[in-house]
């Protein structure tokens, strides 16, 4: 599985940026009929482990290996954080597919019983409050180890104020399927 997501991803950043591939998606999907299935992934790209993008759906609503070529190519091009990749950065890159399980709301009536219940390193969360949303992977748990620092951050990147938890936002979670390049 990992080497199949890779590939797809790697190829549809390679024709994203003008580089051609020998993939075969026909005999990909003929060989691997589970790429039919609805999926949800966000597709990261890394340069000497510096983000360089980062595009994902949060909800299935697509086929698997749609949603990865799609992600794929916007986290290549559509990130608004950085500037269009070139062909001379994609020799460079670096890629992970992340495919999500369904976010399930988390219950909670505090911040304790919040930090009681999520598993740090493990869920990925959706924080909403109002028409603001934002999520982090699981994996940004490595960056933002601390409960504090990943719900200030989270909070942030929602566009809401780094102490939103005091807003009591509704969290969801889920886990991912992680795939990376070496």
């Amino acid at each position: 599985m990992k080497d199949v997501v890779l590939k797809l991803a790697r190829a549809a950043i390679g024709e994203a940026v003008g580089i051609s591939t020998d993939l075969s998606l026909e005999k990909m999907l003929e060989i691997n009929p589970w790429l039919e299935d609805e999926g949800a992934v966000f597709v990261t790209i890394t340069i000497d482990g510096n983000l360089r993008g980062c595009i994902g759906s949060l909800v299935a609503h697509r086929k698997l290996y749609e949603d990865i070529i799609y992600n794929a190519r916007s986290a290549a091009l559509n990130d608004p954080r950085f500037k269009s990749l070139d062909k001379e950065e994609f020799k460079l890159i670096k890629i992970e597919v992340s495919i999500l399980s369904k976010p399930e709301p988390l219950i909670y009536d505090s911040i304790d019983i919040l930090r009681a219940r999520l598993r740090v390193g493990i869920d990925g969360v959706v924080l909403k409050l109002g028409l603001n949303q934002a999520t982090f992977l699981p994996q940004v748990w490595e960056q933002l180890p601390t409960f504090e620092l990943f719900f200030s951050h989270l909070c942030q990147k929602a566009g809401l104020s780094g102490d939103c938890l005091k807003n009591h936002p509704d969290i969801l979670t889920y886990q991912v399927q992680e795939y990376r390049e070496n």
